[in-house]
């Protein structure tokens, strides 16, 4: 039988003081008071968390059905089903893009709370409905009418903002509750994280209104150029990969330049001997 969850509650200011980031700013009167407040270990937000990913992404292939087929015509019925494969690949990195994302946010947390369970809840509903979407705008491309293009279209960039939207109050919740992050995480990063999931809801919103008015491969490329910008940013909007490799390169042009002075510092004082003479 699963152990009961292990609770936390700081009950001083002394503790509030332990959790709260090292290399933050003093909070203020308007933050919260953390005595008396009710915090959990995230591992059991992730482990459910990532059942719900690998049941999503478990269930995206049922989507591809077995073809009904004369003799001799096989290949023809699988090809026909292109759309159903490149729905079920587009949905699978979609989802394993939204996992890395999803662990990356809970690395650098330390405690949950109420609102950040709820937060999480509303991601797990909108990032499981995505399938749905992906797939209705599969079939409309296999049929070849353009009017249910359109209207699958739709309804992909509706739950792709809602997904946006789910993650902009995740990151909001983490903003304005710092100490429920790691010491070591600055009380900036999830403020500035708020910026990509805007950056989501105003793109899908317009991908919408571009398959609406325009053309519906033009939203489809729209979609499929967000999940590529999740996957780069999956660290973090100032944590790409190409940005922790910048940060790399001068921290170590900083210590080479530093250990000259140093080995210099240290043959003077050797030369000047213990009494400094």
């Amino acid at each position: 039988m699963a152990d009961a969850p292990s609770y936390q509650i700081l009950e001083s200011s002394e503790a509030a003081e332990s959790a709260r980031p090292e290399n933050s700013d003093l909070l203020s009167d308007r933050d919260i008071n953390l005595a008396n407040v009710r915090l959990s270990d995230p591992d059991r937000l992730e482990a459910f968390s990532d059942g719900v990913f690998s049941i999503t992404i478990t269930l995206l292939v049922v989507d591809i059905v077995r073809p009904e087929y004369e003799p001799g015509h096989l290949l023809d019925k699988l090809q026909a089903q292109w759309p159903n494969y490149v729905a079920f690949l587009a949905s699978f990195f979609y989802v394993g893009i939204i996992w890395l994302n999803h662990r990356a946010v809970f690395s650098r947390v330390r405690h949950c709370d109420r609102s950040l369970h709820f937060a999480n809840l509303l991601l797990l509903l909108t990032s499981g409905l995505i399938p749905f979407p992906t797939a209705l705008l599969s079939a409309a491309l296999q049929h070849g009418r353009e009017v249910d293009a359109v209207v699958s279209i739709a309804l992909y960039a509706a739950v792709g903002s809602l997904m946006c939207l789910s993650w902009l109050l995740l990151f909001h919740v983490l903003s304005i509750n710092p100490h429920l992050l790691e010491p070591h995480i600055d009380r900036t990063f999830f403020p500035a994280e708020r910026h990509r999931a805007v950056l989501g809801v105003i793109m899908y919103l317009l991908g919408g209104l571009a398959g609406w008015l325009v053309s519906p491969m033009l939203a489809l490329l729209c979609f499929l150029a967000l999940p590529v910008f999740y996957g780069v940013t999956s660290e973090g909007l100032v944590e790409t990969r190409i940005a922790l490799l910048a940060r790399l390169a001068r921290h170590r042009k900083r210590h080479n330049r530093t250990l000259p002075r140093i080995a210099e510092r240290t043959a003077r004082r050797d030369e000047s001997g213990p009494d400094g003479n």
